[in-house]
């Protein structure tokens, strides 16, 4: 076999010698490190693979006021909805538990209901949105249905609970009844975009 040129096998053997004993050292110190990296791999592949836990019902603002819990304004809010509440930074949040606001006031006198928190906002511009969820009982959405067709309202009822809404002179009234519990809003002269079905989405999952 041909040599190359400018090689010197008595440097050339000790300098290979000397790198495998290094490689050698390299890989032995490693040892210890190899059980952390494999599980390190798993754990990496293991959340690549499994989708992250959905909220339970019992997450749910709705649930947690079934259960008799006074809530926090916001909770009830998506972190979209909420930001677009107090985008402007000069929005007025009052939380309290006034009666659910409405323009059938019959309604409190025949419902009577039991307020987990009602919100009150009011925008700079002078538009205020005010949402409110109670409990009732079981026979609830058939009074206010008929309370409400009575004043003009359009009620729907589906799986989803009972759907009414309705409105005059720039404000606009919703009420839902579903699983025990009325979610009313009222927005006059503030109306976010699709603030109704967004708060519903919220409270109940």
């Amino acid at each position: 076999m041909a040599r190359v040129g400018g090689r010197n096998s008595w440097i050339a053997v000790p300098v290979g010698l000397v790198c495998a004993v290094i490689v050698g050292a390299l890989v032995w110190l490693s040892l210890p490190m190899v059980p952390v990296t494999v599980a390190w791999a798993g754990d990496m592949l293991r959340n690549a693979t499994t989708p992250r836990p959905q909220p339970t019902e019992a997450d749910t603002p709705a649930r947690q006021a079934a259960e008799g819990n006074r809530l926090d304004c916001r909770t009830l809010y998506s972190d979209s909805l909420w930001n677009e509440m107090t985008w402007t930074g000069r929005t007025v949040l009052d939380q309290d538990l006034d009666p659910p606001s409405t323009t059938v006031p019959t309604l409190l006198e025949v419902l009577t209901p039991d307020v987990r928190v009602t919100c009150h906002w009011a925008a700079p511009d002078g538009g205020t949105v005010v949402s409110t969820l109670a409990a009732v009982d079981e026979a609830a959405p058939a009074l206010a249905e008929a309370a409400l067709r009575g004043q003009g309202f359009s009620c729907a009822m589906s799986d989803a609970g009972l759907h009414c809404a309705g409105g005059a002179g720039g404000a606009t009234e919703t009420h839902v009844f579903r699983d025990g519990l009325w979610l009313a809003s009222v927005e006059t002269a503030w109306h976010p975009e699709d603030y109704g079905a967004r708060l519903e989405r919220q409270v109940f999952g």
